[in-house]
């Protein structure tokens, strides 16, 4: 079994943990962090080692490495710790849950992390160092670039083009062909019909309150 270190100590990295010793060839060996964060020395039963020490204590020809880090500025924190793993001479691995769906004709990069129940079509790629969440839908010839983030329900149709450093929220839409430009913030059940423009946010509009409260809701009474 191929053993590797995780980077991180949040609730991505115990969900990291969970699905790679339940579902994957990979035994997780150890956590790291950088040294000035670390508050235990133990996470999941497992040692938390300093970052700055891995290379001794976990070398690059023996452990590969997973950086579970979320979308913190636009995922550039995650990119960041990406090229410095890289730059020690660590593989990088990508998790594929077994229950997602990919008809092959795909290209994936590294430091992926596909949850359970996506639908990846025919000739979708994904870059490197991308978090796709439960449950969404990639159309045909779809792109997306390095270093994005896609939250759960997210429903891109064919055609899209995702540029790098993206993230994309809950229960979004994206109409065929269009192109999101770099950095784009698309929130939760945002509609996308044309190209972003880039470091774009863009937010769909909060459900308003009823006047009449549950209580006098007449199906509740």
């Amino acid at each position: 079994m191929k053993k590797v270190v995780v980077f991180g100590t949040s609730y991505f990295a115990r969900l990291v943990h969970v699905y790679l010793t339940k579902d994957s060839p990979y035994e997780v060996a150890a956590f790291t962090l950088n040294k000035e964060y670390i508050t235990e020395e133990k996470f999941r039963g497992l040692a938390v080692v300093p970052f700055e020490e891995l290379g001794n204590l976990y070398p690059p020809d023996e452990y590969s490495m997973f950086v579970a880090i979320g979308y913190k500025r636009v995922n550039k924190a995650r990119a960041e710790v990406y090229q410095t793993c890289k730059d020690k001479g660590y593989e990088l691995i990508t998790y594929i849950n077994s229950k997602a769906t990919l008809w092959g004709e795909n290209e994936i990069g590294d430091n992926c992390f596909i949850f359970e129940n996506n639908v990846i079509q025919p000739f979708v790629n994904i870059g490197n160092n991308c978090i796709i969440w439960s449950g969404n839908h990639i159309g045909h010839d779809t792109t997306i670039g390095d270093h994005c983030f896609i939250a759960s329900h997210a429903v891109i149709s064919g055609n899209v083009t995702v540029g790098p450093y993206c993230f994309i929220g809950v229960n979004s839409t994206f109409r065929d062909a269009v192109k999101v430009a770099p950095e784009c913030v698309i929130g939760a059940g945002a509609m996308i019909l044309k190209d972003t423009q880039e470091q774009g946010v863009y937010a769909a509009k909060n459900t308003e309150i009823h006047p009449i409260s549950s209580s006098e809701w007449r199906s509740f009474k």
